[in-house]
């Protein structure tokens, strides 16, 4: 396995700690370790070049995020996120986006409104075109616009944590082409909104366009990354597979 020095990342933003917890979060969000997978303290130390401190650590975060389960005196094992916590998330994810773009209207900078035009308009060259992959990073940043143009550090930081969590399957799902015009234009009509200060429209668009995410993903591509489609686990009171 190729040798990660973590230590060279380390930055003022992020601890040593934090380091370690990002890295590993991203490889359980992304599907490297699977359900119920032991993650071993002095492996995944040797793996990043850091002591067994830093990775415990990390671990106790991690747990605290509901991706994995310490169990004392055995070890830490993955949990991941199952297709119901999906479901909640785009639930809450509804509203607190709503939420995001009514302030927005508030607080929005001429750049930001610059920026999140172009970002709609670059989209729609992209859509047209069909480069998917430039089309899924213009998403991810349009989203991100508008989570800081909202003003609000601690709905950012929740919005933002919610958005990585579900990106490996949204990934599949918006390189759908009728998905990603659609969400384009989901897009557009909430930059409008905010635009035009309306932020009443803005709210109900924004909490739209993640209920329209969701009903997407059911359609295209997320019960096929698990083992059975939901409604089967939930009658047999079985637990979700991770993404």
């Amino acid at each position: 396995m190729e040798h990660y020095d973590v230590k060279q990342e380390v930055t003022d933003r992020y601890s040593l700690r934090g380091r370690v917890f990002h890295r590993l979060r991203e490889d359980i969000l992304n599907g490297k370790y699977a359900e119920h997978e032991e993650l071993k303290e002095m492996t995944i130390g040797e793996e990043m070049g850091v002591s067994r401190t830093p990775v415990r650590e990390a671990f106790r975060q991690l747990e605290l995020e509901g991706l994995i389960q310490i169990i004392p005196n055995k070890g830490a094992y993955v949990t991941g996120i199952t297709q119901k916590d999906v479901k909640d998330i785009y639930m809450i994810r509804s509203l607190l986006e709503g939420l995001c773009a009514r302030w927005a209207t508030e607080h929005i900078t001429p750049e930001q409104m610059e920026e999140m035009e172009e970002n709609v308009y670059l989209a729609e060259f992209h859509a047209q075109k069909g480069h998917w992959e430039q089309l899924a990073q213009l998403d991810n940043r349009f989203h991100d616009i508008l989570y800081e143009a909202c003003d609000s550090k601690m709905l950012e930081h929740q919005l933002k944590d919610f958005h990585q969590y579900v990106l490996r399957v949204r990934k599949k799902t918006l390189s759908q082409e009728n998905r990603g015009n659609q969400s384009n234009e989901e897009h557009r009509r909430i930059m409008e909104a905010i635009r035009d200060r309306n932020p009443e429209l803005a709210e109900e668009l924004a909490h739209q366009h993640m209920i329209n995410a969701y009903e997407n993903m059911v359609r295209n591509g997320l019960n096929e990354a698990y083992d059975r489609p939901e409604e089967s686990r939930e009658d047999q009171g079985e637990t979700s597979k991770t993404i």
